[in-house]
């Protein structure tokens, strides 16, 4: 039970704060890997891992694995994790390089292809690896650029997912367990 109310009163804190963080950016594209063109839409009300990389940045391919291992861990979760890659040089921006890189590195989760940097800009994003946390209702909560801070990174994942486990969706009403009857 105090579990809970930790959980809780980390929940309620992290809603009374949140009104202070910016809202994201889009990230949209045309062409994405592992997935169809992900909507705002369809990304809005999920916590979001929004990771700028390129595949030829060794700095990138440190970040990786952890992001990689986030989403096996927490995908399940309610994670949702968009990978934008950015080429940093021509050989970077064809999309069968990309597309290569991402099946031969086993990577799973959406890869948004940003040659033109449409999505790098909206965000004022500055280099790679950069790393963006978005909590459900759309707002930027935590960032961190370069290697590192992988344990921080985690638990502000864990925190944002703690707090969508807590409350309905923006804009969402959830049911009563129980009560199939009650509709959002």
């Amino acid at each position: 039970m105090s579990r809970l109310l930790l959980l809780l009163l980390a929940g309620l804190a992290g809603s009374a704060d949140a009104a202070g963080f910016p809202p994201a950016p889009a990230v949209t594209g045309d062409v994405w890997i592992n997935s169809a063109p992900l909507s705002p839409e369809q990304q809005r009300g999920k916590v979001l891992l929004v990771e700028f990389w390129t595949f030829g940045c060794w700095n990138c391919r440190n970040v990786q694995p952890h992001v990689k291992q986030w989403h096996a861990d927490y995908a399940d979760q309610g994670l949702l994790i968009l990978a934008v890659h950015s080429p940093e040089f021509p050989r970077e921006a064809k999309i069968e390089n990309v597309k290569n890189y991402v099946r031969d590195n086993d990577i799973r989760y959406p890869v948004l292809v940003d040659n033109d940097f449409v999505t790098w800009k909206r965000f004022g994003n500055q280099a790679w690896p950069a790393l963006y946390l978005i909590d459900r209702a759309g707002r930027i909560r935590y960032s961190h650029v370069g290697e590192g801070a992988y344990a921080e990174t985690e638990r502000e994942i864990r925190q944002l997912l703690a707090e969508a486990a807590l409350r309905p969706a923006p804009g969402k009403i959830n049911a009563p367990p129980g009560n199939p009857g009650v509709k959002p």
